[in-house]
């Protein structure tokens, strides 16, 4: 076996052991979510990762309970539009804040953290009563507004360290050039920034999709996906929450799996050169 091989098997070995760790709470998830009531029930710990008779029974139930699909739809709905409205309102104010000197610089950033340090029930109850007023209550609008409320301030913390890693004299090059600002923004600094755009936009998305606290306050007949598996559980019916629990799931993993790309080390390496 070459050396370098055997210096690297215990690293496979770690990644190996985080990555069972990891996954098993999600197999076991979906398992549940999939097996009949009485193989799961039983005594026997082995049960848990053997196989088992499978069984559509809670998945159909799910589908066929008329609640799934509104709250799907409302869940993706409000995630999409909070990380495309996150991004395009971030993302130019975060390089602005690059851009300018360190105390201001500074100023904004620790005034971003300052403002995730309020509790988010302490929040949610004097906005819920805001857009009571505003007929806001129970609309998808409403929950957009109050979610870019929560994951603007550390989008734009995000970003400004993404665009503070852009080397200036890029933007120089590009103005000896003839660019102009916006070109510049447009072809140089942005298409740069992809990354850490990836990253923010991943996070945002995830953070509005698995929110609980302001679906809790400002939904009233049609609840999002997180409070829907709340209900459920509630309920004490662990194998619907099981199957709840996986949808829930699978449009964070898809989401990781097309963003992934972007998120790569070194993007900027010999930008300058």
């Amino acid at each position: 076996m070459p050396k370098k091989l055997l210096q690297h098997i215990p690293f496979y070995l770690y990644l190996a052991v985080v990555s069972l760790i990891i996954l098993y709470p999600i197999f076991l998830m979906f398992k549940i979510s999939a097996s009949h009531p009485a193989d799961i029930m039983k005594p026997h710990k082995d049960l848990l990762w053997g196989p088992a008779g499978i069984t559509l029974e809670h998945w159909h139930n799910v589908f066929t309970s008329g609640l799934l699909l509104p709250s799907l739809f409302k869940s993706l709905l409000v995630a999409t539009m909070v990380m495309i409205l996150a991004i395009l309102i971030a993302a130019p104010a975060a390089y602005v804040i690059s851009r300018v000197g360190s105390p201001f610089k500074y100023l904004f950033i620790i005034s971003l953290f300052i403002s995730r340090t309020f509790p988010e029930v302490a929040i949610a109850l004097p906005v819920s009563v805001v857009f009571l007023h505003w007929n806001l209550l129970d609309t998808s609008f409403g929950l957009i507004l109050a979610h870019l409320i929560k994951v603007l301030p550390y989008v734009g913390w995000i970003l400004i360290g993404t665009f503070e890693a852009i080397p200036r004299s890029l933007e120089e090059a590009s103005s000896v050039d003839g660019a102009s600002k916006i070109r510049t923004l447009r072809k140089v600094i942005f298409p740069l920034s992809l990354p850490g755009v990836a990253v923010a936009a991943m996070l945002v998305w995830l953070e509005s999709w698995n929110e609980f606290t302001y679906a809790l306050y400002l939904t009233v007949s049609e609840n999002t996906l997180p409070l829907q598996t709340y209900y459920y559980v509630n309920r004490g019916g662990i194998f619907n929450s099981a199957a709840y629990a996986t949808i829930i799931t699978l449009p964070v993993i898809i989401l990781t799996f097309i963003l992934q790309r972007y998120i790569t080390s070194g993007m900027l390496a010999g930008g300058v050169k």
